[in-house]
């Protein structure tokens, strides 16, 4: 895979496209605006500094002399996107499987991996990300995260979860011998003492989030099945709420949803096993769902389905049920891809096969901006108002009336910065 280009050498000196200087306003003329939840055609957005100074019609918009103007037409601009469900430290499986990745791949390489991953995400007008787990490189995300902050690489927001918890035995790497001591891809946890002691100290080294596995394929002959107990889920949701932090929980089985739901997690993970009646009891308990369909199409192609051509196998009917039943049940449904699966900077392909299996177009939009945004408890993002951080970006055409549009960036302004433009 090619991780670089021109741009992204640019980026990586120092250099940002068409950076105004800092006290200079931006006036962006495009030919509409979607501002997190609604399409207005028409709307200019004034930027002042780092913020969204004012947005909406022309004649409210008034502009200090000193402004940058800069027209997009017949594009649509948009909050800056947020991914929910990524892993800056994996790259695609079909390139080097999850165990080589964690087994054979130094944590330098790793981390040099996800500095490209982290620009390509952010060229890809993902100017946010909620990543779920280094898989082995133990804190090494917050490293990154401190990295883009202080300005040494590009790259998004981020809101890290280190290491991630799961049961002892149920989580790779596998298949060695036993005798064999080999890195784990997360924290390995039972009880209330020993899950306290790794929330605590994940939180201690800068998780944003603490992570749980609430199911893996542990079960007989490597079926899923719910790894902690509800009495396990809460300790962490505790320890977690103590410090004023959410718990995310990867769930597929519908036993494992039951048990995190209970528990009270913020958001469930791939959900590839959830019913109606899981649905029901997510929405009624708050609890949000990403989905995760690009990942379920990625892994099952790496094992030989062709899309279109071969009949759609068990896992991937079982997603469009779920995905379904989730619609119909009215639950909040985050935008996040679990990119690292797949490539990074192919963030957009989620949208696309969340259109495809039935949402529509401006939800999906909403739900990769002021939706996520409101979930993860981010105030100041996912949205086109004043006062809002400018996180800005823009497409050809109208994203409403062909989703695709989102895989083709034109624009990307991070923190009033002016990162790409086509």
């Amino acid at each position: 895979m090619k991780y670089y280009s021109a741009l992204m050498i640019s980026l990586f000196i120092g250099f940002y496209t068409d950076a105004a200087p800092a006290d200079t306003a931006i006036l962006f003329k495009p030919d509409r605006v979607f501002d997190g939840k609604e399409m207005h055609p028409g709307w200019w957005v004034l930027v002042t500094g780092n913020h969204i100074e004012a947005a909406g019609e022309p004649a409210i918009i008034h502009p200090p002399k000193l402004v940058k103007v800069i027209s997009l037409p017949g594009m649509t601009l948009l909050p800056g996107l947020i991914e929910g469900h990524s892993h800056l430290f994996l790259h695609p499986y079909n390139e080097t499987t999850w165990n080589d990745q964690v087994l054979t791949e130094s944590r330098a390489e790793r981390t040099a991996r996800a500095v490209t991953h982290a620009c390509a995400t952010l060229m890809a007008g993902f100017t946010t990300t909620r990543d779920l787990g280094t898989e082995g490189a133990m804190y090494d995300d917050v490293g990154l995260k401190t990295a883009i902050e202080k300005g040494l690489i590009p790259g998004p927001r981020m809101l890290v979860a280190t290491r991630a918890i799961v049961a002892t035995g149920s989580y790779g790497p596998k298949g060695l011998v036993s005798e064999a001591t080999v890195p784990k891809g997360a924290e390995e946890a039972d009880g209330t003492d020993a899950l306290t002691r790794a929330a605590r100290t994940q939180i201690g080294n800068g998780a944003d989030l603490v992570k749980v596995y609430a199911d893996y394929r542990w079960g007989l002959n490597d079926a899923p099945a719910p790894t902690f107990t509800i009495e396990e889920l809460k300790t962490v949701v505790d320890v977690a709420a103590s410090s004023g932090r959410m718990v995310v929980a990867h769930a597929g089985t519908a036993e494992g949803m039951r048990r995190a739901i209970l528990a009270g997690v913020k958001t469930i993970e791939h959900g590839d096993g959830g019913t109606p009646e899981i649905f029901a009891l997510m929405k009624e308990r708050g609890v949000a769902y990403t989905p995760t369909i690009a990942a379920a199409e990625a892994t099952t192609a790496y094992k030989g389905w062709h899309k279109g051509i071969d009949p759609d196998p068990e896992r991937i009917i079982q997603k469009h049920k779920s995905f379904t039943a989730a619609l119909q049940s009215g639950v909040t449904i985050c935008f996040g891809g679990d990119v690292g699966v797949f490539a990074h900077g192919d963030n957009a392909r989620e949208m696309l096969l969340m259109v495809e299996y039935g949402m529509q177009p401006a939800d999906v939009l909403r739900s990769a901006t002021s939706v996520n945004a409101e979930v993860f408890g981010l105030h100041n993002l996912g949205n086109i108002k004043p006062g809002y951080l400018a996180d800005l970006v823009a497409v050809s055409g109208n994203p409403t009336s062909d989703i695709k549009l989102m895989k083709q960036m034109r624009l990307v302004m991070k923190d009033g910065v002016v990162m790409k433009k086509e």
